[in-house]
């Protein structure tokens, strides 16, 4: 298999030859204008779902699993951790060890699911900061129970989103850091004193920063500023022209720095399914015709109704960073939050065959996707499911 197209990283025209599951080859070649970008598979450290398919819902099987995986790749997203949100503690251990049998059984899920990511149900319990989690299952952090999640998950679990605010979370922090998991500041409350414990205890990353928070709150120091502010952390955004006001995401990602921030979906279950009326747990929800996920009868978000493609192109659009700067917040970024070699998210001679080929004009709303390489299969991106 042969990809051409403008490398992201070079701005040089460029052909992958592609072998099996590894990328053999890389040559330059003449350029021509109706030449796409070229660059490599998308990695979002938060995906909860697809298509009906929800890794937190009560009928979690492999096949499922594997069904998410397909879906998401045709939007160029080709690896992503599983995010699994607040729930009781049977079905969070259900539906880990279902994601371990999935990577197990499958190839193509082992490929794309680089991880799993625990949003809760360590958070806060107050309304704003817990977002559409269930209070009836949120809980103070369990240095046990984290044990039983390392197990049940094949080790796979990458990353924990929890408050520093509730009892016990700072020996929490410290113990999942030994253990080479991220510990993530979210949907939280915090004091500036607390963020500032958290991070010396070891914590390297704000999940969605700006969402999962009060509807007002102290203008100058609050949990927003003082995670902005703080170098040591990682932001994870979701850009998909909803969550985030334009202006604020232009001030966010100034202040944050290309380097540290992280580009998500947060894409709920619901998300490529017809608009209207959906359950999801506890909630009533909508899902718009313009890809909002709301609370019925309220202006608050239930998680995000878009992927990475139109995500790259918003914050392109709204931050004022280069193209090319946008995909590295979604391919070497988040590898080096977790771990993973960069070398993998590079097209490289030896790296695996994970692909994007795609259009964007200035002002896009979303990128238009040509073609998907994923584990060296091949996937139409303008075919629609």
């Amino acid at each position: 298999m042969v990809c051409r197209g403008i490398s992201l990283e070079t701005g040089k025209a460029i052909e992958v030859w592609i072998e099996k599951n590894r990328i053999r080859e890389v040559r330059e070649i003449e350029p021509s204008k109706d030449l796409p970008y070229l660059s490599p598979g998308f990695f979002d450290i938060q995906i909860n779902g697809h298509r009906g398919i929800d890794y937190s819902g009560e009928d979690l099987t492999p096949e499922k699993v594997l069904e998410v995986c397909r879906s998401v790749a045709r939007t160029g997203t080709t690896r992503h951790l599983a995010t699994i949100i607040t729930r009781p503690k049977d079905r969070i251990l259900a539906n880990l060890r279902a994601i371990a049998e999935a990577r197990k059984r499958y190839p193509f899920v082992r490929a794309s699911i680089l991880g799993v990511h625990l949003e809760g149900p360590f958070i806060s319990e107050e309304d704003g900061p817990r977002g559409a989690h269930n209070r009836q299952f949120v809980r103070d952090p369990d240095i046990a129970e984290f044990e039983e999640w390392r197990e049940a998950s094949g080790e796979t679990l990458r990353i924990v989103t929890l408050a520093p605010e509730r009892k016990g979370a700072i020996p929490f922090i410290q113990h999942i850091r030994q253990k080479g998991v991220v510990a993530a500041i979210g949907h939280t409350g915090a004091s500036a004193e607390a963020i500032q414990e958290a991070i010396g205890a070891g914590a390297s990353l704000s999940t969605h920063l700006g969402n999962g928070s009060h509807a007002q709150i102290p203008r100058l120091r609050n949990y927003i500023w003082e995670q902005l502010a703080a170098d040591e952390l990682y932001a994870s955004f979701i850009c998909d022209g909803f969550h985030l006001p334009p202006s604020v995401m232009k001030v966010f990602s100034r202040a944050k720095g290309i380097q540290r921030i992280i580009l998500i979906s947060d894409v709920a279950f619901l998300a490529g399914l017809k608009p209207g009326f959906h359950k999801w747990g506890h909630l009533d929800v909508e899902l718009h015709p313009d890809g909002r996920i709301t609370q019925v009868g309220t202006p608050f978000f239930a998680g995000a109704g878009h992927l990475l493609d139109r995500g790259i192109a918003q914050f392109v659009k709204h931050s004022g960073c280069s193209l090319s700067d946008a995909v590295k917040t979604c391919t070497l970024n988040p590898a080096r939050l977790i771990g993973v070699p960069e070398d993998s998210f590079r097209l490289a001679p030896g790296a695996p065959a994970h692909l994007v080929l795609f259009h964007h004009r200035e002002g896009d709303d979303t990128l238009r996707i040509l073609k998907v390489v994923a584990e060296g299969e091949e996937f139409d991106g303008t075919e629609k499911p």
